[in-house]
């Protein structure tokens, strides 16, 4: 994988965030991905992102804008910078209340690509920013 083929691909599993399709998120990704919860656990497997996108989708609304993908020269490694704007729109399991709070605040990611595939998802933004924007 070039460094303009591993950003390509990133670019087009953020362009179908964009668009809520989740099935084209997924063909991007390798049967075993893995993927690190912002401040929190490890995941491994296509079916495991898949249950975490049915939640996603569930409890927010989200647009990604201001998108800024990096790519390392041998295309093994990208990572993304980008403001989230969102809506909380059903409460998520350990997290408040929801009542249809709007909040935008910034976030990356960190990937391994691997066979023109993402390997890897490490996703953070900053927790406690959030709670105070939906009144934690």
């Amino acid at each position: 994988m070039t460094q303009d083929t591993a950003r390509a691909l990133i670019e087009t599993y953020y362009a179908a965030f964009n668009r809520a399709d989740w099935n084209a998120m997924l063909e991007c990704l390798a049967g075993d991905v893995v993927h690190d919860l912002n401040q929190g656990g490890r995941e491994h497997g296509r079916d495991a992102f898949r249950a975490f996108l049915a939640r996603m989708d569930r409890c927010y609304e989200e647009q990604l804008r201001d998108i800024a993908v990096f790519a390392a020269a041998d295309g093994t490694r990208a990572a993304a910078e980008y403001v989230v704007h969102g809506r909380y729109k059903a409460t998520d399991e350990g997290l408040p209340p929801a009542r249809d709070q709007r909040y935008a605040l910034p976030g990356g990611a960190f990937f391994d690509l691997r066979d023109g595939r993402i390997a890897r998802v490490t996703n953070y933004y900053n927790l406690q920013d959030w709670l105070h924007q939906v009144g934690a």
